[in-house]
């Protein structure tokens, strides 16, 4: 490290009903991510600590204002953070990079339309859902599966510890991520930290999956809780709510629009059976400079 010159990096704290980010302006100043550095960034010991790094960059496609990259805390870049968008647009408007609103983002499957409100809430139009198993993509041959309302329930197969079921009924959703989403009675009590990792490297899902615990309280209200790809749990999901609003819709469990209550707050979407509608809070909580490669450095010498 001795020769080469500092690398500092601007950032922004922020989160999303308690889903927690380190955001980058990647416009005015010049980002390199790496795997490396996204998992420095996130630890939450030796880094900056959050669930994920979200990178504002220049577009490159012309319907839209910005580019928008979400990496996880275990360095891999996903396609979609709901919480994330939300954030997102506070970002750059706080940071002066433009004052449009609604703004149109970029991600990898697509445009994000933002709308930041004047009650401090953001609402993001999260775009369609897909319940084919292949856009997950999720191997469901050989797989026990029955019709609940217009959904398709699947039996999924799991080998977990003495005592825990050794077989679960998701709902296969794509928000342009993926997500098995299950009910359960009561969300505190759910196995999530044991029944989670097991779904979420399920060989069945060849690139991991996003597993939801969904407890129905009414038709207009439920609870939630998610184990993130490349995360673990987190306070909040964003498009692991909207993927267990449009599951329970489709079950004929739950009306739109839903109050969706995480551990890190409230959310609400709605959804007409195409386009998903999320709104929820978006907060800034600290700014900083890094030295992100004095960072990776000091993290490889720690472990």
């Amino acid at each position: 490290m001795g020769d080469n010159p500092v690398m500092n990096w601007n950032f922004t704290k922020m989160h999303g009903a308690g889903n927690d980010f380190v955001v980058l302006d990647g416009v005015r100043q010049t980002i390199e991510m790496t795997p490396e550095r996204a998992r420095a960034l996130g630890d939450r010991h030796f880094g900056i600590g959050a669930d994920q790094i979200l990178l504002v960059e220049r577009a490159t496609r012309p319907d839209a204002d910005f580019r928008y990259r979400i990496f996880n805390s275990d360095g891999s870049e996903v396609e979609h953070c709901g919480n994330g968008a939300r954030c997102f647009v506070r970002f750059v408007h706080e940071q002066g990079l433009s004052d449009r609103n609604p703004l149109r983002a970029e991600i990898a499957t697509g445009i994000l339309v933002l709308d930041e409100g004047d009650d401090e809430q953001v609402t993001v139009e999260m775009g369609s859902t897909r319940f084919d198993p292949a856009a997950l993509p999720f191997d469901t041959a050989g797989l026990a599966s029955r019709t609940q309302g217009q959904d398709t329930l699947w039996d999924l197969e799991l080998d977990p510890p003495a005592g825990m079921p050794r077989t679960v009924a998701v709902s296969a959703v794509a928000i342009s991520n993926p997500h098995a989403v299950q009910v359960v009675d009561n969300v505190d009590t759910a196995p999530v930290s044991v029944l989670g990792p097991l779904i979420e490297t399920h060989p069945r899902f060849p690139r991991r999956v996003n597993a939801g615990f969904m407890q129905v309280v009414d038709r207009h209200n439920i609870r939630l809780r998610v184990f993130e790809r490349g995360a673990g749990e987190t306070l909040a999901c964003g498009t692991g709510a909207c993927a267990a609003v449009a599951a329970g819709i489709r079950r004929g469990l739950l009306d739109s629009p839903v109050r969706v209550q995480t551990r890190g707050g409230v959310l609400t979407v709605a959804w007409n059976g195409e386009q998903l509608r999320m709104t929820g809070p978006a907060e800034s909580v600290f700014t900083g400079q890094v030295d992100i490669d004095k960072l990776v450095f000091s993290m490889a010498l720690n472990r």
